[in-house]
């Protein structure tokens, strides 16, 4: 059966998207985004020489040509940061997409939702496809999809801290609520939370330190690959409802006396 991932317009392979913090080098980013199978890689405007193609830059290493690159605007704690990165970016000829971070607190790094919401209407009046980094609340992630966001991109837990999916039925209410797509966006830490998310029925994941903080993150990035594969399989094929009581595997019928 065709599932196809099409947002806005743009078709996406793979439901598996990856950062490109953190790595050791932009070798090991390369052999990690190769590994997973994605065909979407997020680059923080801010952190990522892709302005200036004369110094070392990631886009050397990443095809553009192969990948789509979404660009975000991380560390932006104002409005006014996230649209200059954001225009800056595509500017540049990176992309019309854009992940879009408003940051209200440097500890926990949870996002101003206020701001967050106020950049949202303003890059989609723009002609931005506007990714919008959010908290697991619905009646924000409606609001943000009413302020004009291709989709919406709901934490798992806070950013860096592999703690995996910590309110599934908030996350499960903001698929009931809005009628764009779901992409878990932070605290994912090992296979098992991605396939988690798959399983609720968010359309993607987008997972950045689950795997470069691994041990390995070449190999994590190819059981991340599977485990949003395997989490998809299993939410189209529908899973059992859970019970108190056992209920025999074998039919009783014919049974010896």
């Amino acid at each position: 059966m065709e599932d196809r991932f099409i947002i806005r317009g743009v078709e996406f392979k793979s439901r598996l998207w990856v950062g490109t913090g953190k790595y050791r080098d932009f070798e090991e980013t390369a052999k990690a985004v190769e590994e997973s199978g994605t065909d979407v890689v997020t680059v923080a405007v801010r952190r990522i020489n892709i302005l200036d193609r004369k110094s070392p830059n990631l886009l050397d290493y990443i095809d553009p040509k192969r990948y789509k690159i979404l660009p975000n605007t991380a560390g932006c704690y104002t409005v006014e940061d996230a649209l200059r990165y954001s225009r800056l970016a595509r500017e540049a000829g990176v992309s019309d997409m854009v992940k879009l971070e408003v940051i209200g607190d440097e500890k926990t790094l949870f996002p101003d939702v206020c701001g967050l919401l106020k950049a949202t209407e303003i890059l989609a009046k723009e002609g931005f496809i506007v990714f919008p980094y959010t908290n697991d609340d619905p009646i924000i992630a409606k609001r943000l999809v009413d302020a004009g966001a291709a989709a919406v991109m709901p934490l798992g837990a806070p950013i860096g801290s592999g703690l995996g999916i910590r309110n599934p039925y908030n996350i499960k209410i903001i698929l009931e609520t809005v009628d764009t797509p779901v992409i878990v966006d932070a605290g994912v830490g090992t296979a098992s939370d991605s396939t988690i998310a798959m399983e609720l029925g968010c359309n993607a994941a987008l997972i950045n330190t689950g795997i470069a903080g691994a041990k390995d993150p070449v190999a994590m990035a190819r059981a991340m690959k599977h485990a949003v594969i395997a989490g998809r399989l299993a939410y189209k094929a529908g899973r059992i409802p859970k019970k108190l009581y056992a209920t025999a595997s074998s039919p009783l019928e014919g049974m010896l006396l």
